[in-house]
């Protein structure tokens, strides 16, 4: 069991991250959040879990081992699997995750790619007591991928929706959504720190091509 590893970023896409640990390179899965929180050339430390199959072995990366401790109990639940399990952290993220099956909240559940009206109800069977005694699930303040430029986060958000299960149509709808919404955004600062200060939208919207925020704001969409 590989519980945890440390190394430098050589790698950071919207759903997983290369990590090179001892000049050997390892490719973990993750949710777009962890994903990025990470940027290339920097140490990171990840809690991870690590699947056995007939033919692979696939590690999954999280920011916290709380949020991995989700991640190993939603896969307790007949039918899901780890890559059912991350999805739903992708989409709803942790803490959001275990404050609906905590409270019963089944309908939510089904806005996720997979899971339909019988799926919730047995997740919020299973895990409702579980989860809720679970510690709070957060997010560590690392440091942030540099953002793509100008409207170059439709794409990849695009095809992160399209992993993630929803249609291509369903992800180009909420994709134009979000840009009508955030239209006018201020392109990314040319300062090499990446500043959320210098490269905000004057409206409130994420940094110009800040790919991970604009995600989350297609999620939103699609579970309106």
């Amino acid at each position: 069991m590989i519980a945890s590893l440390t190394g430098t970023a050589a790698y950071v896409g919207l759903d997983r991250i290369e990590v090179r640990v001892g000049g050997v390179g390892l490719v973990l899965h993750t949710t777009p959040a962890t994903a990025g929180a990470t940027r290339v050339g920097a140490e990171v430390s990840l809690a991870t879990s690590l699947v056995v199959r007939e033919d692979s072995l696939t590690l999954f990366g999280f920011a916290t081992s709380a949020e991995r401790e989700m991640f190993q109990t939603l896969q307790s639940v007949t039918g899901v699997g780890p890559r059912l399990a991350l999805a739903m952290l992708s989409v709803m993220g942790p803490s959001e995750l275990r404050a609906a099956l905590s409270s019963g909240d089944a309908k939510s559940l089904t806005k996720i790619p997979g899971i339909g009206a019988k799926s919730a109800d047995r997740l919020v069977l299973e895990l409702g007591d579980k989860v809720a005694r679970m510690p709070a699930l957060t997010m560590p303040a690392g440091s942030v991928a540099a953002p793509l430029r100008g409207d170059d986060w439709r794409d990849p958000v695009t095809e992160a929706l399209i992993g993630l299960g929803w249609n291509a149509k369903q992800a180009g709808d909420a994709v134009a959504r979000v840009a009508a919404a955030h239209a006018g955004a201020t392109p990314a600062s040319d300062d090499p720190s990446g500043s959320a200060e210098t490269a905000a939208s004057p409206a409130g919207a994420p940094a110009a091509g800040d790919v991970a925020a604009y995600l989350r704001l297609a999620l939103r969409e699609l579970r309106r």
